[in-house]
Parts: structure tokens; sequence; C-alpha cells
């Protein structure tokens, strides 16, 4: 495909066998921008810049969105919690956002009624939620089909039986937006390789370039092959997350504003043993709201807010994480009666948020601002999943303020707003059933059954034929392996197509199977091992470390750091 900047991008160039080529593409040219950062923030700002014909660059030192951006409570929402805290510009900025973000990936991002029940001496009241769903309805600009609705008592049993009686009052009625967080991140990603970008995982910015004072890129290594090299840009945005102070350390500019980083923790149960029907979002005894949400069989919910000042690559769950929440689903649905043993998998999160002194956690605005340093490195600092193309836009409208004075003219406005992601060519919200509806009925012809074909359709969207594509291979490895079709499906457009270099990039955030499926991880991981590494050439050593690195995160998705 043309790319936006003069430059071929395309699906080679996010082929996990062909990095090094990737690579040598890093340092063989010099680029307008520099990203520092691939979890949602970074891979916003690669499609923003590329579609305002801007030569980008981009290196992730994980995995793409191996941090907080598989790490999320999985919603694009607008945030009714920052109603009650009064914020309303973030309440009306991101609710507008949702439906952007809907309708330019239908097949990652799916509306989701939620209620939320009223309880005599909990944090919401009747008249107050009326009122501020009202309001956040107007902010955000709802359309009249998804406008909230209040509910009686009984009305509210009904659409979830398992709530608690005592107390019950009634309930509010709202629609938010569920997500697959990994996987909007890589379509994100994906289309803005596809137009052009340089993209690359595991690839870690050393340290920083100056001349005469002025950023102009970064010393990099690959951390797969040892190899390093040199990225030079104009620009240089910061967009690492909850690294994003350890970049400014680099600088020597991290002055005045710094993050604040709590974590949050989710736990996932077997819909038999959590069978709820609906998703709810509630309060526990101190005041904290959670999510409770049925998905693809299971039910998470979550999540904790508290300082968190360790490791950041490796948040884990704690015994204490892990009693809270089962106190307060146990609390709100006490018919369950569930138990740590109950607890399938689980995962946790770093927030990066901007510092606020005196607030508690929970307290902490979820505002983003850019952080301009004297060198002219830009850092995206604070913000929500939700807010991620909106981010991208405001920083790239000042990162085009640099690159004019730098003499590059001629860059337009943000172009996002109504630009599908990969997969995301499907007739919008309105035609997507439809082009479920087809698409299933030609992955049938090639050979699926009908739960699976519908399933890959609706994971892959409009990249479905390209997946298709690889039938025959697929077929033949299946039989060789004694591996489901469907797995060698989805494992092979992960490595070709979205550059998933090791099986727990595949198993956690391309599929999301260690999260909602352990037992399909637990069944086909050798399978899948040991084919990647052939498909790799991996050596023994390698192979092994790869091994042992899933089996430490399926042991930790379930056993708590004490």
């Amino acid at each position: 495909m043309a790319s936006g900047n003069g430059h071929g991008g395309g699906p080679a160039l996010f082929n996990a066998l062909k990095r090094e080529e990737q690579f040598g593409r890093l340092q063989a040219e010099e680029y307008d921008l520099l990203i520092i950062g691939g979890g949602i923030t970074g891979a916003g700002i690669a499609l923003d810049a590329v579609t305002r014909g801007l030569k980008t660059a981009l290196v992730e030192m994980q995995d793409f969105a191996g941090g907080t951006s598989s790490r999320s409570t999985k919603l694009v929402h607008g945030g009714l919690r920052y109603l009650k805290q009064l914020e309303i510009g973030v309440v009306a900025e991101v609710g507008k956002e949702r439906a952007i973000v809907y309708e330019n990936g239908p097949h990652v991002t799916t509306p989701e009624w939620m209620l939320l029940p009223i309880y005599k001496g909990g944090t919401f009241g009747m008249f107050s939620t009326s009122l501020g769903l009202r309001l956040y309805d107007f902010l955000a600009g709802v359309k009249r089909a998804e406008r909230r609705k209040m509910l009686g008592k009984d009305e509210t049993v009904t659409r979830e039986p398992l709530l608690k009686r005592e107390g019950l009052k009634g309930g509010g009625y709202y629609v938010e937006y569920r997500t697959d967080d990994a996987r909007l991140t890589i379509e994100v990603m994906k289309k803005a390789v596809e137009l052009g970008a340089c993209a690359i995982s595991y690839v870690k910015a050393e340290s920083l370039l100056y001349e005469n004072g002025r950023i102009v890129g970064a010393d990099v290594r690959d951390r797969l092959t040892g190899n390093t090299g040199q990225v030079k840009a104009k620009v240089t945005i910061n967009a690492a997350g909850p690294w994003v102070d350890a970049i400014r350390e680099k600088d020597g500019s991290k002055k005045g504003k710094t993050l604040h980083h709590t974590k949050g923790v989710h736990l996932v149960f077997d819909q038999r043993r959590f069978p709820l029907g609906q998703a709810i979002y509630f309060d526990s005894e101190d005041g904290r709201m959670l999510f409770a949400i049925p998905r693809d069989g299971k039910t998470y919910i979550g999540t904790t807010d508290t300082d968190y000042k360790e490791d950041l690559v490796h948040p884990r769950m704690t015994a204490a994480d892990r009693q809270y929440i089962l106190k307060a689903a146990n609390d709100m649905f006490p018919t369950l009666g569930l138990k740590a043993e109950d607890v399938e998998s689980s995962w946790a999160g770093v927030r990066p948020l901007i510092h606020q002194e005196g607030k508690d956690p929970s307290e902490i605005s979820r505002r983003d601002e850019v952080l301009v340093s004297p060198s002219g490195l830009l850092s995206m600092a604070g913000g929500k999943l939700t807010g991620y193309r909106k981010m991208a836009e405001t920083v790239m409208d000042q990162a085009a303020e640099q690159l004019a004075k730098a003499g590059r003219g001629g860059i337009g406005e943000s172009r996002t707003k109504t630009l599908t992601i990969s997969g995301g060519d499907v007739g919008g919200s309105e035609g997507y059933e439809r082009f479920v509806s087809d698409k299933k009925a030609a992955a049938v012809k090639a050979g699926l059954a009908g739960p699976d074909a519908e399933r890959l359709v609706r994971r892959f969207g409009s990249n479905i034929d390209t997946v298709l594509s690889l039938m025959p291979e697929a077929h033949e490895e299946a039989i060789r392996r004694k591996l489901p079709v469907t797995l060698l499906l989805e494992l092979l457009y992960a490595i070709r197509y979205e550059m998933a270099c090791k099986p727990v990039d595949f198993w956690i955030r391309r599929s999301g199977s260690l999260l909602f499926d352990r037992s399909r991880v637990i069944r086909c991981k050798d399978g899948v091992q040991s084919y990647m590494a052939e498909l790799f050439g991996w050596s023994a050593g390698v192979s092994t470390a790869y091994a042992e690195q899933l089996e430490r995160e399926l042991q930790l998705a379930v056993a708590p750091m004490e």
C-alpha cells in the first residue's frame, strides 16, 4: 500500500520473521518523528503522524501493548466516576471519543449495557444517578438508542439476579464500550505500519542523541538479537507510559510534574462459577468503584487502585489484592461465596498518572498532559485508553509546530477522526453484523466450523480474508502437529502480520487466551512452542527461556506475590 509519507509500508514490515530488515530500516533513514513506546498512546501517535505525511519511526522495548495497554479494565468508557469528581472536561472529551473509537474499529469495540445498582446509604442515590447519567449523556453526545434508563428494584434484580437484594433501591442503566485493549493497540499500530510507519518491538531506547542541545533521536538496542544502532529524527516523542519519567531522566528534564504510579488488579472466573449475565458497575465498602463484566464464557472483575513503587515491567497480584476483590464480589453477589481457588486467571497493570499532592490513588485525575523539555523532547503523560486518539492529536499538533520551526512545512491537521483502523473496514457499526454474516459464510466455505468461523471474523474484522488465505498451510501444520486448525491460523497470522515474536506475545496479547482460556494454553502450549522454535530457528537455550517465561506467566496469573 502506498504510504502517506512516500514510503511503502504494509504487512511485510510487520512480520516477526523479518524483524532484522525492519531494524535495518530504522537506521538507514532519517525520520521526521521518533516515538518511544508502543502501547496505545504510541500507536495512536504513529497513526496520526503518518496520516499527516510524516516519516515516522517507533520503538517499543517489550511487545506492543506489553505494559498498561494490555492490562486495563478493557473498556473504552466515558468515565462516569470522573463526573463524581466534577471532571466535566474529561467526561465530555473521552465520552465523545468512545463513539469515534467504536466506529473506527467495530470488530474490537462493542457497546455494552452497564447496570449501576443503587443501594440505601451507597455512593450513588437514585436522584443523583439519574441527574448524573443525564448529564453524562449530554456531555458525551450519546446517541438516542443508547441513552440512560433508570430502573426500579424489581427490574434491576431481573437484569442481574445475582445482585445483593438488601437495601437495593433500583439502578441506572447506560452504555459503555467493551474492548480488547491489546488487540485495539495492535490494530492501530498495524494501520500505522500499513501507511508507512516503521515500528518494531523489543527494541529499547538506551540513550538519547543530541546536537547543539536539541534532541535528534536515540541509541537503540534490539533486545532479541543484541544488535545496536541509532535512530535519527527531527522530533522525538516520549510515549513510554509508566516509563515516561525514566525517559525524562535520560533527557535530564525530570523536573516539575512527575508520574504517580498506581496498580490495578483484575480477577477472572469461569461463568459456571460466576454466572454473571449483565455487566455491573458497583461501589465497594470503601467507596471505590469496581466493574464485573461477562466475556467469552468468563466473568472478570476489578479493579484495585493502590500506590505502586515496585517493578514496572512485572506488576503482580498480591494476596491482599485478591482478597480485596473477592470480598467486594462476595458483598455484591452474596450467593456466590467466591474463594481464592475459584480464580482462573488475573492480570495487574500500572497506571501512569500525573502526581497530585495529597490525593488518594483513586482520586488522582486521569487527565493527560504534554510535558515539553528544554531539549525539545515531548512527553505524553497521564491519560486513558479511551482518549488515545485525542491525546495523539494534541501531542502531534505540538510536534508539527516544532517541525515547522525546523523548516518542515506543509503538515496538515489530524486525519484520524474518521480513519478506520486495521481490520475496521466493515461498513461501520451499522454494517458490522451484515459483514460478520457474509464473512462467516466464506469462512465456513473455507473449511471452518460455524462457531470458529464467527469467532475469527469478529476478532479479525476485514483482515479475515488474509487470515483465511493461510488456511492451506495452517491445515497442513495442524495435522502434522496435532493442533486445532483455528489455532494455527491465529498463530501464523500473529507472527506474519502482527509481529508476535514469543509464545507469550501470542498467548497473552494476540489471542488473550492466557487471561480468558487458560485450558487452551495448557493443552496447546507445547505444540505452539515447538512450531515457533522451528519457524524462528531458535537455539535450545532461547527456546527453553521462552517456554519458561510462559510457564511463569501461567503460574503468576493464579498465584499471588507474597
